[in-house]
C-alpha cells in the first residue's frame, strides 16, 4: 500500500512546483514541496517513507548532488529525476546511480504518474522488506541474478542493424540529430529515420523510455 507514502518534489521554479503539487494531489497522492535542496535535506522528510521528485538542474545543488547526498547519509528513498532538453546525460548519470526513472519537461501527466507510481512501489516493496524477518541462510548457493533488462526487451536490441544501434548509443549519450549526423558521417535526415525505426523497434513511446530500456540492457553511451 502507498496511501501512507509521500512524494516530496524539489524544484526551484515556483510554477512548476505549484502545478506538480496539484497534479498530484489530485491524482490522489500525498505531496510535499521544497523550493530548494538545502530545505529539502535540512527537513525531516528525507526519513520518512515515500519518494522524491527532483529537478536535475538547481542552484546551490543539482538533483544528483541529492541523490548522492541521501545515499551517503542512508536515505533509500526512490528518485526521480526531472530534466530539461538535452539533459538525457545528466538522466542517464541519475538513473546509473539508482534513480528509478527520469521525465521531461514539459511533462507528460500520465508519464510523469506513472513514474511516481513506479517510485513508490518501490518504496513500498523496501518498507514490506524491512518489517519482514530475517530468512533462514539458504543451504545452497543463491542463483546468480538475472539480467536487468527484460528478455523481450533484450530481444528487440538484437533486432536493431549495426547503424540502428550506433545510432541509438548516442541518442543515450544525450546528442542532438545534428551532432549524431557529424559522428556517423551521415546525414541528419538519416539519422531522424533510423531513430524513428529504434523507437518502433524498441516499442518506445518516449525518448526516457527508450534511455531506460537501453541503460538496463547495458548499452553504452556513444563515445564512451
Amino acid at each position: 500500500m502507498t496511501a501512507d507514502l509521500t512524494v516530496f518534489i524539489v524544484d526551484d521554479d515556483d510554477a512548476i512546483r505549484d502545478s506538480l503539487q496539484i497534479l498530484l494531489e489530485c491524482a490522489g497522492f500525498r505531496a510535499e514541496s521544497f523550493s530548494t535542496p538545502l530545505a529539502f535535506l535540512e527537513s525531516e522528510a528525507p526519513s520518512r517513507p515515500g519518494c522524491l521528485l527532483v529537478d536535475v538542474r538547481m542552484p546551490q545543488m543539482s538533483g544528483l548532488d541529492v541523490q548522492e547526498r541521501l545515499a551517503r547519509d542512508g536515505h533509500g528513498l526512490p528518485v526521480v529525476v526531472m530534466t530539461g532538453h538535452g539533459d538525457v546525460p545528466l538522466a542517464v548519470r541519475a538513473m546509473k546511480a539508482g534513480a528509478v526513472d527520469f521525465v521531461e519537461k514539459p511533462f507528460e501527466e500520465e508519464a510523469l504518474l506513472a513514474a511516481v507510481r513506479s517510485a513508490l512501489a518501490r518504496a513500498a516493496e523496501s518498507r514490506t522488506a524491512e518489517a519482514a524477518p530475517p530468512a533462514a541462510a539458504p543451504e545452497q548457493p543463491a542463483p546468480a541474478p538475472a539480467a536487468a533488462a527484460p528478455p523481450e526487451v533484450l530481444a528487440r536490441l538484437s533486432a536493431l542493424t549495426p547503424r540502428e544501434l550506433d545510432v541509438l548509443r548516442w541518442l543515450v549519450a544525450g546528442k542532438s540529430n545534428k551532432i549524431i549526423a557529424f559522428e556517423l558521417s551521415i546525414s541528419p535526415r538519416t539519422v531522424e529515420i533510423h531513430r524513428a525505426r529504434v523507437m518502433e523497434k524498441m516499442q518506445a513511446d518516449s525518448l526516457p523510455t527508450l534511455v531506460r530500456m537501453a541503460i538496463a540492457a547495458g548499452v553504452v553511451p556513444g563515445g564512451g
